[in-house]
């Protein structure tokens, strides 16, 4: 009976600690680990969150950029900080979805290392074509890759994008030879795909749609599940004759996987109210993100999902880190 008791009030304290941090929280500071270089669309999002998490908790959002290695670094000092709160990691595709079917010896498991809070927004892709292409769809374009095989070119920033992975979903899909050209980053790659050396190419928004507005490139399809509110004109991949195909970059916040439940639970609720407002919701538009803000179930569900799919992708095409 003794032994009982003591279990009873070991297990009510541990309940009881778990929810006075969470009800004090946060006494301090927060800090987010963006695993990239300053001044890119990661280092926006962030900025966005912490706003939201500034206003509602009163306590200001530090950025960390810690880049290299595709995002691995940083977001593995995500996954060793202490799960107290205090550390979050403002996630991508790249690190959690691509990474870990590139690299042999990634130090973090993105499944077990964090636990989810929300999605903050997913960033569906644009198909572009050179203008000196004949084709004006997504059927002319896998007719015109079908008639000359190995013929068309298409660029990415780079091997493992998610761009790049873009396009190899959709040549498994659509059973079409096309040849990847690698660049080391998105500007010059837009470059020589407005110069005409390669044909096409799955681009964000904000960087292929100037190009669209001016001219210089043609739009064929959205690569995400649904069409975009920013382009409603153009299709999606899967209505344009290739079934099941979706393929979006997407950011999300992540904790240490052993932060308190109440802690993520107030996370979440204050995240999602903030992006959903206008202020957050024109500033995402900027980069041609769809707001999500879903509970961190359904966002372990869709990393699960990411994971699975863009793993067995690489896994098909034979995909080795460089």
């Amino acid at each position: 009976m003794q032994r009982h008791n003591r279990w009873f009030w070991l297990i009510a304290g541990v309940l009881w600690a778990a929810g006075s941090a969470a009800q004090n929280y946060p006494s301090k500071p927060i800090r987010m680990m963006v695993p990239f270089a300053p001044g890119g669309g990661a280092d926006f999002v962030a900025r966005i969150v912490g706003k939201q998490l500034n206003d509602a908790l009163g306590q200001p959002l530090v950025i960390e950029n810690r880049g290299g290695a595709g995002g691995a670094i940083g977001t593995e000092l995500a996954a060793r900080a202490t799960p107290d709160g205090y550390t979050l990691l403002l996630g991508s595709a790249g690190p959690l979805a691509i990474q870990p079917g590139l690299m042999k010896r990634l130090r973090y498991d993105p499944l077990k290392d964090f636990a989810p809070v929300t999605q903050v927004a997913s960033m569906p892709f644009v198909l572009v074509v050179h203008p000196s292409l004949p084709v004006k769809s997504i059927p002319e374009l896998l007719a015109l890759a079908r008639a000359k095989p190995g013929q068309l070119n298409f660029g990415s920033p780079g091997n493992g994008s998610t761009t790049h992975l873009a396009t190899e979903l959709l040549k498994m899909l659509a059973k079409i030879d096309v040849v990847h050209v690698p660049y080391k980053g998105v500007a010059p790659a837009l470059a020589d795909l407005v110069g005409g050396q390669v044909q096409f190419m799955s681009g964000d928004m904000s960087s292929v749609l100037p190009q669209v507005k001016a001219g210089r490139l043609r739009a064929l399809a959205v690569t995400g599940a649904q069409r975009s509110p920013f382009v409603p004109e153009l299709p999606t991949i899967a209505e344009s004759g290739v079934p099941g195909y979706a393929a979006s970059g997407w950011f999300g916040v992540l904790a240490p996987a052993a932060t308190p439940r109440g802690i993520i639970t107030r996370l979440n609720a204050v995240i999602v109210k903030g992006i959903k407002g206008a202020e957050a919701r024109e500033r995402l538009a900027a980069l041609g993100g769809d707001v999500v803000a879903n509970t961190p179930a359904e966002f372990a569900a869709y990393l699960r999902a990411d994971l699975a799919k863009w793993s067995k992708l690489i896994k098909v095409i034979g995909l080795k880190q460089e």
